[in-house]
Order: C-alpha cells, then sequence, then structure tokens
C-alpha cells in the first residue's frame, strides 16, 4: 500500500506539471527499467551484484574517506574540516544514492530507504538559505587543505576557474539522484533540495547574465530531467543556455569550449566531459527540434564511430588529460576511462531515440559488453579506472594500483557504475506508436502499453554465450504490434557501422528468424527485422544468431594496430591473460587456426573459454578476476 501510494504520489507530480511543457521529445519512446523484470541470467546477475555489494561497499567507502561527513559539517549538525583530496568528492554520494534510488524500484529495502532518509537529511541541512550547495565552498577548503586543489576561491560561488570547476558538475549529480529518488520512493526530501538549487542557478545565469560556463559538463543532463519531472521550462532554457555559451570557455578543447557546440565536428578533449556534453547536446535536440544541435551532434558521433573508437567500445585513448586522441589514435594501452564508457552508453543510446537506426546499437552493446562491465570486478567491489588493452604484469596502470582498486582518490567511476548497472534494463527496450523496438538481448519480462491493448512479452536467451533469442507473447487479448528486432551488425559481418574495424574472417551464417517455429524472411529497416501481426497468447518469435570465432583487424591508418588482430565471439572481444597461457607476448594469431568454444560453468561466474592451439582466451570485461598478471587483447598475425 505504501509503495502505491508513492507511485499515486509521482503521477499526480507529473500529471500537475505537465501542462507546462511546450518543448518536443524524442521520436522514440524509452521503455523504463522499472517497466522491465530481469529473470535469471547475465544481467540479473550484474545487476544482484551491483544491489548486494556495489552500492553498499561505495556507501562505506563514502563514510570511510570523509565525503559524508563533509554534509554533515556544512550543515552545522557536527563540527569539522573538508575532507578529501577534491571538489568534486559530493558527486559521488549523489551518483550512489541515484543507483540506490533505482535499487528500491527494482526490490524494495526498507534499510536502504531509511539510509537515504539519513544521507538526504545531511544534505539539505547543508544547503545554504539562498538553494547553494557545495560543501568546499561552504566548509573554505583552501584555507587549510593540504592538497592545494579542491579551493573553493577556484571551484565555487561561482566558477572563478572554468577548466577546474566541478560546482556545476556536483549539482548536476544532484538533480539526477534527486529525480531517481522522487521515482523510486515519491519522497519530495531531496527534489525539493534540487528545485531549489536550480532555480538558484537559474537566476544567476539567466535573470542576473552571469555567464558562468561549467568547467566539467553534467549539469545539462541533469537540468533536463528536472525539467522532465516538473515540467519547468526554466530548466530546459538553462540546460541549453549553458552549452550555447561554451565557446565563451577559456579552457578550449580540454573542456569542448574551443567553438560554439554547434559548429563542433570532432570529438576532441576530456572524454567523459565530452560526452556528457554529446549526451546533452542530444536531449537539446531532441527538445527543442533545433537543427543546429542535432546536426553538430551526428557529426560527431561520425567522428567517433570511424575514428575514435576503441575495439572494445571504450573511448578517451590519451592518458595526457584522460582526452580523446588525435583521429585513429588507437594505441594498445589507452587509457579509455570507465566513466566515459559509461558516458559513451547514455549518448549513443539518445542518438537512438533520435534516428532509431541499429547501428547505435551496434556501438552501445558493444561498449556495454566490453568497454563498460570491465570497470568493476565479478565480486562488485574492485574497479578499473582507466581499462587498458595490454598489460605487462607489473606496472601499476590503474590510479597507482596493479590490478583491480576498492576505492580511488577521484572515484567517479565506482560511484558511476554504482548508478549505471542496476538500471541496464532500461537500454533493453522502446517504442514508438505501433513499433516495438528489442535492441538488447537479455532474460526479461516487459509490458508495452499500446492504443488498442497491451503487448506482454518474455524474452529468453542465453545471449552473450549462446544467440538464440525467444520472445513469447503472453497477453491474453491479441493486440496489433511491429516487433523490431535488433539484427546485430556483428552477426552480419560488420564490426562496427564504419570502416574503423573489420571481421577478416566472418564464416557465420546468416541470422535466421522464426515466427511459432515456421522460418520467415522479414523485411530489414535500419538493421531491425520487422515482424508485423496481430499478437496473442503463446505466439512466438524466435532469433537464431550463428556464433562464431571472428578475428577483428583495424582500418589501416591505425598504426599501433599494423599487423594486429583481436578475437571477436557474438558481442564479446576476448583476451589472453597470463594465467591461463605461458609466454603471453610470444604467442601468435595463424588466421588458419580452428577455434574450440567450451562453456565453463566454473570459470569466472561462467563463461566460454575460447582455445586454439597455443592459446587460450577469456572475455575481456573479465580479466583481473583470479590472479593480476600479463594480459592483451591485440596479438600479432603469423604471416
Amino acid at each position: 500500500m505504501k509503495k502505491l501510494v508513492f507511485i499515486l504520489l509521482v503521477v499526480l507530480f507529473a500529471c500537475e506539471n505537465e501542462k507546462n511543457k511546450t518543448a518536443g521529445s524524442y521520436p522514440i519512446t524509452p521503455v523504463d527499467f522499472t517497466q522491465v523484470q530481469l529473470l535469471d541470467g547475465f544481467w540479473k546477475d550484474w545487476v544482484t551484484t551491483a544491489m548486494k555489494a556495489t552500492i553498499p561497499a561505495s556507501f562505506q567507502k563514502c563514510e570511510e574517506t570523509g565525503r559524508i561527513n563533509n554534509f554533515i559539517y556544512a550543515g552545522g549538525l557536527a563540527e569539522g574540516k573538508y575532507e578529501g583530496k577534491f571538489g568534486f568528492n559530493d558527486s559521488d554520494v549523489y551518483k550512489i544514492i541515484e543507483g540506490a534510488s533505482y535499487s528500491l524500484n527494482l526490490s524494495h529495502d526498507p534499510r536502504m530507504e531509511a539510509y537515504l532518509d539519513t544521507l538526504i537529511h545531511y544534505i539539505a541541512a547543508a544547503q545554504e538559505d539562498d538553494g547553494y550547495l557545495y560543501t568546499p565552498w561552504t566548509l573554505k577548503a583552501n584555507e587549510y587543505n593540504e592538497f592545494n586543489c579542491c579551493s573553493y576561491a577556484e571551484e565555487g560561488q561561482w566558477v572563478g576557474t572554468p577548466g577546474a570547476s566541478h560546482e556545476f558538475y556536483n549539482a548536476g549529480h544532484m538533480y539526477e539522484a534527486a529525480v531517481a529518488h522522487f521515482r523510486a520512493t515519491g519522497k519530495r526530501s531531496f527534489l525539493d533540495v534540487a528545485i531549489k538549487n536550480a532555480d538558484l542557478v537559474y537566476d544567476v545565469c539567466i535573470t542576473q547574465g552571469n555567464n558562468y560556463v561549467p568547467g566539467h559538463q553534467e549539469i545539462e543532463i541533469g537540468l533536463l530531467k528536472l525539467y522532465d519531472v516538473t515540467g519547468d521550462k526554466r530548466y530546459l532554457e538553462l540546460s541549453k543556455h549553458l552549452l550555447d555559451i561554451r565557446a565563451d570557455h577559456s579552457s578550449g578543447e580540454y573542456s569542448q569550449a574551443h567553438l560554439p557546440v554547434t559548429e563542433q565536428s570532432e570529438a576532441v578533449g576530456h572524454a567523459v566531459r565530452a560526452n556528457y556534453m554529446y549526451t546533452a547536446m542530444a536531449d537539446i535536440a531532441a527538445f527543442t527540434k533545433d537543427p543546429g544541435y542535432l546536426n553538430a551532434v551526428d557529426r560527431l558521433w561520425k567522428n567517433v564511430a570511424e575514428k575514435k573508437l576503441s575495439v572494445t567500445g571504450g573511448v578517451g585513448a590519451s592518458h595526457e588529460g584522460e582526452a580523446y586522441g588525435d583521429n585513429y589514435e588507437l594505441p594498445n594501452h589507452p587509457y579509455n576511462e570507465t566513466c566515459a564508457s559509461i558516458a559513451n552508453v547514455y549518448w549513443n543510446y539518445r542518438m537512438f531515440l533520435l534516428h532509431g537506426d541499429s547501428k547505435y546499437f551496434d556501438v552501445l552493446e558493444r561498449t556495454l559488453y566490453n568497454g563498460l562491465i570491465s570497470g568493476l570486478s565479478l565480486d562488485g567491489k574492485l574497479f578499473f579506472y582507466p581499462n587498458t588493452l595490454e598489460h605487462d604484469g607489473k606496472n601499476p596502470f590503474n590510479q597507482g594500483v596493479n590490478g583491480r582498486s576498492p576505492w580511488f582518490s577521484c572515484s567517479c567511476c565506482p560511484s558511476n557504475l554504482s548508478r549505471f548497472i542496476p538500471s541496464v534494463a532500461g537500454y533493453a527496450y522502446a517504442m514508438k506508436d505501433e513499433d516495438i523496438y528489442v535492441n538488447l538481448f537479455m532474460n526479461s519480462e516487459v509490458a508495452f502499453p499500446l492504443k488498442k491493448g497491451t503487448l506482454n512479452i518474455q524474452q529468453e536467451t542465453a545471449y552473450p554465450w549462446k544467440g538464440g533469442i525467444k520472445l513469447t507473447v503472453q497477453n491474453e487479448k491479441p493486440v496489433h504490434a511491429r516487433i523490431r528486432l535488433r539484427v546485430p551488425g556483428w552477426a552480419e559481418g560488420k564490426a562496427v557501422p564504419s570502416d574503423l574495424f573489420l571481421f577478416t574472417q566472418f564464416a557465420g551464417e546468416a541470422p535466421a528468424i522464426f515466427v511459432n517455429d515456421e522460418k520467415i524472411q522479414s523485411a530489414v529497416e535500419d538493421g531491425y527485422a520487422v515482424i508485423e501481426g496481430k499478437w496473442k497468447k503463446g505466439d512466438m518469435i524466435r532469433m537464431e544468431l550463428d556464433m562464431e570465432v571472428s578475428l577483428v583487424e583495424a582500418n589501416r591508418k591505425v598504426e599501433a594496430k599494423k599487423g594486429l588482430a583481436a578475437v571477436q565471439y557474438g558481442p564479446l572481444v576476448y583476451c589472453a591473460e597470463g594465467v591461463d597461457n605461458e609466454d603471453l607476448f610470444s604467442i601468435a594469431i595463424d588466421p588458419a587456426d580452428k577455434y574450440n568454444v567450451e562453456y565453463r560453468p566454473d570459470l569466472l561466474g561462467g563463461v566460454n573459454m575460447i582455445s586454439s592451439e597455443g592459446i587460450n582466451l577469456v572475455p575481456y570485461y573479465s580479466w583481473a578476476n583470479r590472479e593480476i598478471g600479463k594480459m592483451r587483447v591485440w596479438f600479432p598475425l603469423e604471416k
């Protein structure tokens, strides 16, 4: 009953504010993760791990490192000085609250809800009377901080050094967390804090006309989520304003401020900043129908997909500045920050919602299964900040650690994983009128509310280990729909939606589609098999994807990959670890080799191991979960 009351409050609040909306929306409608019930399998295991291990462990680290104390001290609930090295530490607490709120949507936990109530009490106490909320400023961190890097004079009230500022960045994560908490519980305690802060930022930036530019993009996304839940058009206006003025920024390419955002064509600078900005630009393109934003975000996506994407879907190859490198600069020791992969999923999802083309999901899936979940250990408590593609077993590449780490002084990646993983089911499905999109393959049940009835579908699959996907209709009353079933590019011999990577050998058969066990020839539009019908209980759609071991080579313009190949099976990129191979760095791949694929339930939580003469491979995401040793993704080709 309590949860029902919360839901009714959310609906009433949304209806009250819907009348204020005049802007547009995406052509395709997301199906929120709260509408998808995950069933046992690959992704439920990841979500359960995040809920039971990652989120609690991350909150514990926030307690141990003073991140939570900073709110207590700033709110006058106890006396103390600012704790921590960075001014953006507040954002970690916000992101984990966001993830915990998502978890409450999936499985209500009274103890977690009470813990969030306590944290929100601390946060509300730390908010100043006018709505300002940034604990380094309130606690005057620069007066004593030995690190000399979280100076409130540089980072707060308001944005004095644009390239360094995380003042607005923190606010953006607060808004996202507050919206998630409101939607999960119906409580306005955190949402009201966020609204009060956003109203202050609007007054300072719009009413007073101060062109303060965020140093690290994020507030733009958070404001759009506030707009979505409140209907207050000022938040949409402010988000666009903060993007429109980025060329007034002194930090140049590093913060994507070298040109007006609508004139940018190449992904440059800090990769997380960039991908958050491109995500917000896609939102603005959808909500305002601004052709300048749409054209710019299309150009930027094309640049990344054609010239700056890792084989694992990671981005931001350069260690210097955690940044995008030059075109075709894809080293074997890339930076590929975990946060940049998460932001890459956010961006590509919005590109799909704008255009309805499966190529965006080809990139999203590559990133998700490889360069993103690689950042989290199988037990959910250890993390990678960067994601290298080659390791000598000795180099402390992971922010000074040789292997995975339980936390970092800059812990944006653990907190980002805490909020992303619980919401992963929200990327599986979408809809537009009577068109149903099935984008990702995971055991799940979902209901699609159509104009003439509800379509209920259960998806069953052993993906990514096997290529069979079965959809079973569960609704009693027949309902008409066009089911658009994504045909992954890899299943048709396309490594990526460009010539950046190519399969040099691909022996897989064409995907097969069956309706009620009868093979059909369906039209394929924008990468989707379109299957139209009036669907009733018991109807079944099945797709069989032929999974074969394939070798991947890079475009010849990628100097670092000349003469090298990587191994892929289905959506997964594979690697070799020293624990499974002797003399790892003397191994070369013979294109004529035959491979054996064996599912090993006892290995790394259950994976397919790929073996051939002289080499044993495991999924890249799973490396460094047994011992810290040598690893490589790219291998010399035997001549």
